[in-house]
């Protein structure tokens, strides 16, 4: 699948600024953000769609979207909450045919903007952007530690 773009970020042959990878899948930022922050949850292996996509994949894509939706409520991001989004198809709005979760923040009364953002689709600072959400990713981890060493 040398000719799919994400394969070819997964394989390190294209550039990609990620911010979670595992056995399963590899998160990065969406080259045209419709929000800062919005992320691309994509498994490993290809799969062009849904149809294509193991059951367990699928959980792991949001295993990892969800800890991302998560990552950015912190203070960098503030974010209020996330949509969570997969298209499925090219009548779905599918643009690159590789399965893709899109993790996008949102923020109370940001309606404007978010239409803005899917009209131009700007990438800012997207180094400080991966850097925060890793950050914002650790966080949650580092959490989840001390909760779970809580003795009381």
């Amino acid at each position: 699948m040398s000719e799919c773009v994400f394969c070819r970020i997964v394989a390190g042959a294209a550039p990609a600024h990620r911010v979670y990878e595992d056995d399963t899948v590899c998160a990065f930022l969406d080259i045209r953000p419709i929000t800062r922050g919005h992320t691309l949850v994509i498994p490993k292996s290809h799969a062009t769609d849904l149809s294509e996509l193991a059951a367990e994949t699928g959980a792991e894509l949001f295993r990892v979207g969800h800890r991302i939706a998560r990552a950015v409520q912190g203070p960098a991001f503030a974010a209020d909450g996330a949509n969570l989004l997969i298209n499925d198809g090219k009548a779905a709005f599918q643009t690159v045919g590789h399965v893709h979760l899109h993790v996008l923040p949102r923020k109370h009364g940001d309606k404007f903007r978010f239409a803005s953002g899917l009209v131009l689709r700007r990438s800012h600072e997207p180094e400080r952007v991966a850097a925060a959400l890793r950050a914002g990713l650790a966080a949650l981890d580092t959490a989840a530690t001390e909760t779970d060493t809580d003795p009381g």
